[in-house]
Parts: C-alpha cells; sequence; structure tokens
C-alpha cells in the first residue's frame, strides 16, 4: 500500500463517519509573527479547539504537511525527520451528542479510540499483536485516564500492552505539564498507539528493559489522540470542561514504515526514489552511509517544500531555516563525494526549484573555501551560523587539525540563538496564535491597501506571494517582473494614504468561497481557504478572502509609508513599510 493509498484511506475513513475535509495550511502562516513555521496538524486549529466555531462543523479531517526545525540535528535516525506530514482528525464539541456516523456533533474517548483501532486493523491490516497503547497515569490534581485505559482493554488490547505514562509523556497543553499552564488554559491526557518492530533489537544504551516509549527504535509511535477536558482555574485545579474536544495527529511517513513493514522511514516510497538519485551522484550506496543519505534527502524534501511556498534563503527567520537545510545537504554530498559541483542536489523531484537551489550552492561554494580559512581564528558557532558549517563537520575539522571543540561553548551559544529564532519577530509569544495586538491590527488593514494600490498602479499582474506582519512593520511579496521606479513607489503610497483619509469602512462577511471568488474576491491560495470562508471589503477598493483581524475603518489606520523595494527571486519583489500616526 502507498503512502498515497494510506493518505486516502484515512480522509475516507473520517468523512464516511460525518467529518469534513479541511484544506492544509500552509508552512508558513501569512501574517503570523508568532512561528516560523506550520509545525504540527492541530495548530491552525487551536482557535477552534479553544471554543471558536469552525465554519465547517465539528467534525473535521485533513493531512497537514508541517517542519519542525528543533528536530534538525536528530535527522538521521530511523524516524526523526524536519518535513512531515500529519494525518488528523477533529472533534469540536458536546461528547453528550449521538456518534452515529450520519450525526455531524462531537464525539471523544471511545469514539476517538474505537475508530483509530479498526482504521489501524481493518483498513490498513496491522497485527493486533504488534500494536501497545500508552495512557495518563494521572498527576497531582489531574486523575488516571482509567477510562481509555477501559475502552483499550474492551477494544481487546491486552492489560500487558497497555502502559501509564506520566504528563511529560502522555499529556498536552500549550504551556506544558498541568503546574506550568495558566489561568484559564484548556489541556488534557493522550493515548498513543505504537507499533512493535520485534526485528530491532533492544539497545542497552536506552535502558535495561524496552518499552513502547523507549528511543531504541523498537517501537514506533503511529498515533496520539487527544482529550481536551480540563480548564485551569485560579485555585490550580484542573476542571472539565462543558465542551470536550479530540484532537488526533499520525505521521503519514510512520504509518507508512508500519504498512509497508520497515523499520527505516527512508526505505518506504516516499524517499525511495530520492535515495536513489543520491546513490546515482555519490556513487555510494544507501547500506553504507545511512546518516548522510537520511539527511539529504530529509532536508532537500524541506527545502523543496519551503521555496514551493515562497520562500528563499537568507540569513534570518525562515529564510535561514532553508540555507542551513540546503548547505547541510551539500555538505553532506561533499563528504560522499570528495568535491562538490553546485548542480549535485538538483534532484528530480525539486524540479521547478532547481535553479534556485543550484544558486544557494554556487553561493556556498564560495564562502565554502573562506570558511575553511576561518578555521580556529573565529569560534565553531560563527562558523556555524555565518557560513552555514553544521557543527559535526567543524567537530571533524577541528580534530583533523588537532584544534579543541568546545562543545558546551557551542550548546551555550546555540542555545541563545535558538531562544533568539523563537521569538524573532516582535510581538512573538507562546501558543502559535496570531498576534491580534492593536499595531498589527492596523498593518493588516494597510497590507490590504497596499495589495490592492499595487494592483491599480502595476497592473493585474500583480500577486501576493507572502507576507509576514510585526507589531513595527508588514512586509509584503508579489509578482512584478522589475524593480518598481521611484514615481512608481510615490504612487503606490499615496494611493494607500489616500484611501486611509477617505476613512473608508472595512466590512466582514462570511459566504462560500465560490460565491465570494465570482463576485471578484482576491485569494491567490484559493486552497487553503475552508469552502465557507471570511471575506473582508474595503470600500469599492479592495475585497479579499482573509482570516482577519482589520480594523472597522481606514481611518484608524495612520500614515504608511514605504520604507523599501527589493527584489526576492525572479520576477518577485518585496516591500517593506511601516506606519505612524496621522
Amino acid at each position: 500500500m502507498t503512502s498515497n493509498e494510506i493518505r486516502k484511506k484515512f480522509i475516507a475513513f473520517f468523512v464516511k463517519r460525518g467529518h469534513i475535509e479541511i484544506p492544509p495550511a500552509p508552512l508558513v502562516l501569512e501574517n503570523d509573527p508568532t512561528t516560523l513555521f506550520t509545525s504540527s496538524g492541530m495548530q491552525p486549529l487551536v482557535p477552534y479547539l479553544m471554543g471558536q466555531p469552525h465554519p465547517s462543523g465539528k467534525r473535521l479531517v485533513n493531512s497537514q504537511p508541517a517542519i519542525r526545525t528543533v528536530d534538525i540535528d536528530q535527522v538521521g535516525d530511523n524516524r526523526h525527520l524536519t518535513l512531515f506530514e500529519m494525518l488528523g482528525n477533529w472533534s469540536l464539541g458536546d461528547p453528550a451528542r449521538s456518534a452515529s456516523h450520519s450525526d455531524a456533533g462531537g464525539y471523544f474517548k471511545k469514539e476517538q479510540l474505537c475508530w483509530f483501532w479498526e482504521l489501524l486493523t481493518k483498513e490498513l491490516f496491522l497485527p493486533k499483536e504488534k500494536l501497545w497503547v500508552s495512557v495518563f497515569e494521572g498527576a497531582k490534581r489531574v486523575p488516571r485516564d482509567e477510562n481509555s485505559a477501559a475502552i483499550w482493554k474492551e477494544i481487546g488490547v491486552p492489560p500487558e500492552r497497555i502502559f501509564y505514562y506520566g504528563v511529560e509523556k502522555n499529556w498536552w497543553s500549550r504551556s506544558g505539564t498541568p503546574d506550568q499552564m495558566p489561568l484559564g488554559e484548556i489541556g488534557g491526557p493522550d493515548s498513543e498507539v505504537f507499533f512493535e518492530f520485534s526485528e530491532v533489537e533492544h539497545n542497552l544504551k536506552f535502558g535495561k528493559n524496552c518499552h513502547p516509549n523507549c528511543d531504541c527504535g523498537r517501537f514506533v509511535e503511529i498515533g496520539n489522540s487527544v482529550f481536551i477536558q480540563y480548564i485551569k482555574e485560579k485555585d490550580g485545579s484542573l476542571k472539565e470542561l462543558p465542551q470536550k474536544n479530540v484532537d488526533f495527529g499520525g505521521g503519514l511517513e510512520r504509518i507508512s514504515a508500519v504498512v509497508q513493514q520497515t523499520p527505516d522511514i527512508y526505505k518506504t516510497d516516499l524517499y525511495k526514489n530520492c535515495l536513489e538519485e543520491i546513490e546515482k551522484i555519490s556513487s555510494w550506496k544507501y547500506e553504507k552511509n545511512i546518516p548522510s543519505f537520511r539527511i539529504i534527502a530529509d532536508h532537500m524534501r524541506a527545502a523543496n517544500a519551503l521555496i514551493s511556498e515562497g520562500v528563499v534563503p537568507g540569513n534570518k527567520l525562515q529564510g535561514y531555516v532553508l540555507r542551513r537545510l540546503i548547505r547541510r545537504s551539500a555538505l553532506k554530498i561533499r563528504n560522499l563525494k570528495g568535491d562538490l559541483k553546485s548542480s549535485d542536489l538538483n534532484f528530480d523531484f525539486v524540479d521547478k526549484n532547481k535553479s534556485m537551489i543550484e544558486e544557494e550552492v554556487q553561493k556556498f561554494l564560495k564562502t565554502l573555501d573562506r570558511g575553511l580559512k576561518l578555521l580556529g581564528k573565529t569560534s565553531p558557532f560563527d562558523l556555524f551560523q555565518t557560513y552555514g558549517f553544521p557543527p559535526e563537520l567543524t567537530k571533524e575539522l577541528y580534530k583533523e587539525k588537532g584544534l579543541k571543540f568546545d562543545e558546551s561553548e557551542f550548546k551555550k551559544e546555540f542555545e541563545k540563538h535558538k531562544e533568539l529564532s523563537r521569538t524573532a519577530a516582535s510581538g512573538m509569544f507562546k501558543g502559535g496564535l496570531v498576534d491580534h495586538s492593536e499595531e498589527v491590527t492596523k498593518l493588516h488593514t494597510a497590507t490590504h491597501l497596499l495589495h490592492s494600490a499595487l494592483r491599480k498602479i502595476l497592473g493585474n499582474h500583480v500577486q501576493q506571494k507572502g507576507s509576514n506582519i510585526t507589531s513595527e512593520r508588514l512586509r509584503f511579496d508579489f509578482t512584478h517582473p522589475q524593480k518598481m521606479t521611484e514615481e512608481e513607489i510615490e504612487k503606490v503610497e499615496s494611493l494607500v494614504n489616500e484611501k486611509i483619509k477617505e476613512d473608508l469602512k472595512v466590512e466582514h462577511n462570511e459566504m462560500p468561497k465560490q460565491k465570494a471568488l465570482k463576485e471578484g474576491a482576491l485569494a491567490f491560495f484559493p486552497e487553503r481557504y475552508p469552502e465557507v470562508t471570511s471575506v473582508y471589503s474595503i470600500g469599492d477598493f479592495s475585497k479579499e478572502i482573509c482570516g482577519g483581524p482589520h480594523v472597522l475603518h481606514t481611518g484608524l489606520v495612520g500614515r504608511v509609508r514605504i520604507i523599501k523595494e527589493e527584489a526576492l527571486g525572479s520576477g518577485i519583489r518585496r516591500i517593506y513599510a511601516s506606519i505612524r500616526k496621522s
């Protein structure tokens, strides 16, 4: 069974049970300075899990690509990935309602666990004796999840294959453990399902006894059902929520590995062609250089996805992550081959993005020699940050030259860098929700005005390619074949401020997506929006499909000033703008 067939089976299974398939969110969320990437299937749905009604109803299902940068350094083993795809289903509502297949209401533990077991054993044909489960063991002020354990036993899972774990493994809230949850935050226990590869021998370096959450590779987690049923009270207690939600996520890559009977994710159909291309370019076999092959395959798959969404290699934020992925891949190819050419990463699957990847490798080639000359003259972290040298390569080079690599100092600098990356955009905060501050809201409305003004001054070929808003400025990427003239910039800025001065009303309506498009609403990422969508109109000047937020009338925005216009890539321009009080 191919990964594509598995994805289709998962979606069809839950659609048959009253779920609506919703489109995936982009990897880089528009106008969200709080997070670099979509890092889970549930991230775009947090507002709805917190009580906001979803336009598609209470039962949802989708497949969501995600990127998790904290795992980059762990890529190379049999299960960690930078880019992955999460299969997800959700129940947003009251579980007291009937859970028949025809009912579109919510459901809770019994339906979720029974359905997932049915999917695994009857649709994906996994042997029951290979499946193990985990449930929450309880904590201070939070009871043990005996309900889930009882359901698993009723399904037929033997008690010896049901493991209890604490808050670090089987609890979810945005802030972490129950003690870390602030007043009013929601959370709950979760229950995971693991597949056992009995042919994988336990490695004692991971502990004396093997168990489902052991990192030796014998067990692979293939799905996690989170039961959001509590809210933190003033006295520190956790109270049962009136609306209980289910959030399920299962990695397509891991499920594919299990269905295709391999403990190695990279031996699934998702990576087969890429590994064959690396073998051809390097003249090595996968089995002889497993970690390097895995890093190249994972990183280039992630790089291709990011470029396809408009990210370009750079020194900040998403661009920096992309640059690191490409350069680390280039170094691994160089280690395998003994040399490096700018075309060495032009795999078939990157197709339309070959030119940008080749350009980045070419830039790296120019800095590589310079970086090697600086070895020992600058810190390992500077080599990593400025020249894209991964620490493992620096360690090897230091060893060759008899230099000491201070790992503790590197880790200290790296942790500082990670913290800066988490809060790189002004106004970032934990939780992944969009910053709805007053300044960001004003700039969001200004972005719509700017978009419309660009189309009126430059022409309707102008299409949005991406945007990013902080509390201090907006950044807007758009299609245009050449540099804007000073006169064009002045005209665009003047038109935007003219519409602000007119104090146009900003109207918000919910309507079917197709109706919105027929009425002229702009949507250059239509596949990202649900069938019933949100439309914002600014007088008769601008109309776009958008999730908000916006000011009520344009006079609240303030005067817009275009700070900078620059090239982003072939046929793509970028504008930075800010606002000041009128």
